[in-house]
């Protein structure tokens, strides 16, 4: 399985040294995905609800500190010479589908064929409306559009796209990239409307485990999670064989066991022997890509926790 970490794009953490330190660890210590979270700026006052914590509160606030998603993972491609760049993930709609899919392509050319392109569909109508985004109320059928836009754009030879967001003809797209047919497209989310997505126009699903609506955070709701996931791409005629697993961690603390409300310990917490059986256990679901956030406050200690990670239980 290749496991990855994942970067800080705000708050104390997001700083130029410490960034580095995070890439440069991860390479030495032979984690394989750098994954890089998107707010193109956070309001200082915000309404609408996460959907990852049970409080709906978003962490961190409206600090109004973002590092740009897609710059970053530029600048990480350079410093980093193996891991896979990921868009952890990129909300669509914040971006024109052209302009996104030129940045993709021009990442992926760049770094030799690592980009992937993390999709969701965003959940903070302030920072829509701040950036001059469509209508957040329109965000899913936006999403969707744009996504197929721009695999047209990576994929066809003269592309055309005539849909209620996006238009375009008379275009070349090029240089598209190194990967075939397209950078993999992760779609995150967990809902019913996210699966749908990933059926339709994924290459593989993203999910979260702690999104309180939809939780995934023991092995038998995982399970349950794969199998619906399944069974609506048999009922859309796609071959469930076909849609790659991925999974994500929010927040990653070797000290703590949490125990769900089932009571059941949460996959991905425990001592060293728990996780390298939830591994193990990932991948007979048929997980291959797994993304863990090391954050501790500082990078000394988020060092450490990778380390521990890459000896006692990778490599343990």
């Amino acid at each position: 399985m290749d496991i990855g970490i994942s970067i800080p794009a705000r708050g104390p953490m997001a700083t130029v040294e410490t960034i580095r330190g995070l890439a440069q660890g991860a390479q030495q210590m032979g984690f394989r995905h750098l994954a890089v979270p998107d707010h193109i700026l956070v309001p200082r006052s915000i309404d609408s609800t996460y959907p990852y914590s049970a409080s709906g509160e978003f962490p961190g606030g409206g600090s109004g500190d973002s590092l740009e998603q897609f710059t970053l993972l530029a600048w990480l491609a350079a410093i980093n010479s193996t891991a896979k760049l990921v868009t952890s993930v990129a909300v669509v709609p914040h971006r024109g589908a052209v302009h996104t899919a030129k940045i993709a392509a021009t990442i992926d050319l760049l770094s030799g064929g690592r980009m992937v392109v993390g999709v969701g569909a965003g959940w903070m109508r302030e920072e829509f409306e701040a950036v001059g985004a469509p209508p957040f109320d329109a965000r899913g059928k936006v999403t969707d559009e744009y996504i197929a836009a721009m695999k047209v754009l990576w994929t066809e030879e003269d592309p055309r796209f005539d849909g209620e967001y996006v238009k375009f003809a008379n275009i070349a797209f090029l240089p598209r990239g190194v990967q075939k047919p397209h950078p993999p497209v992760w779609v995150g989310g967990e809902s019913r409307a996210a699966l749908r997505r990933t059926v339709r126009y994924g290459d593989v699903w993203y999910p979260i485990g702690v999104n309180p609506r939809h939780l995934l955070n023991t092995r038998p709701r995982l399970r349950k999670g794969v199998a619906r996931l399944h069974a609506m791409a048999e009922e859309h005629g796609r071959d469930p064989a076909g849609i790659g697993l991925a999974y994500f961690v929010t927040t990653f603390d070797e000290t703590k066991t949490v125990t769900a409300d089932t009571g059941e310990r949460q996959i991905l917490t425990g001592s060293a022997a728990d996780l390298k059986e939830d591994i193990e256990f990932l991948g007979e679901l048929g997980f291959t890509d797994l993304v863990l956030n090391f954050g501790r406050g500082t990078l000394e200690a988020s060092l450490d926790s990778m380390r521990w990670f890459a000896d006692e239980v990778r490599g343990g």
